[in-house]
């Protein structure tokens, strides 16, 4: 069972990412929150042209932007929050003030024991609350996804490194 599937079973965009590391999931885990969330110039370009937080940590970002804590362990953490981003203007509510005319984001990064080391794995899904948001938000992730994943796959690598 994927971790999301407790919070987003249904959902209208995923992605999912990973990466194997030789160490233990404990380890992996750690490393992936403690790089920064922009660990390259090319993902503080893309921060910086979104109006997004380029410094800190991955965690500490995510909840600057309005991102709560739905679960948390030692290797897992669920961060999640609703409203339309592809307003730039408005504000993420929380997961469980999503209405109508919304997006709910869930986002979850964890490692698991893969071999002699740990999978760590990053998974984004998408929910549109209502056929206007579903409009909204397809629009603006044809536009966002694809830097959406290459920023993924940059935090992923840049965890690697660690």
């Amino acid at each position: 069972m994927a971790p999301l599937d407790r919070w987003l079973p249904e959902f209208d965009v995923h992605e999912l990412h990973d990466i194997h590391l030789a160490a233990p999931p404990e380890t992996a885990f750690a490393a992936a929150l403690g790089i920064p969330v922009a660990p390259d110039a090319l993902v503080r370009a893309l921060f910086r042209v979104r109006g997004l937080p380029s410094g800190g940590s991955l965690e500490g970002a995510m909840r600057a932007i309005g991102f709560a804590e739905l679960e948390r362990s030692p290797t897992l953490l669920v961060l999640g929050g609703a409203g339309r981003p592809w307003n730039p203007r408005a504000r993420l509510v929380g997961w469980e003030q999503a209405g109508e005319g919304q997006v709910r984001m869930a986002f979850a990064l964890w490692a698991e024991a893969e071999g002699e080391g740990a999978r760590l794995a990053t998974e984004t899904r998408v929910l549109a609350l209502g056929e206007s948001a579903r409009r909204g938000f397809r629009r603006y992730w044809l536009a966002v996804g694809p830097f959406s994943a290459l920023i993924r796959r940059r935090w992923l690598k840049a965890a690697a490194a660690i």
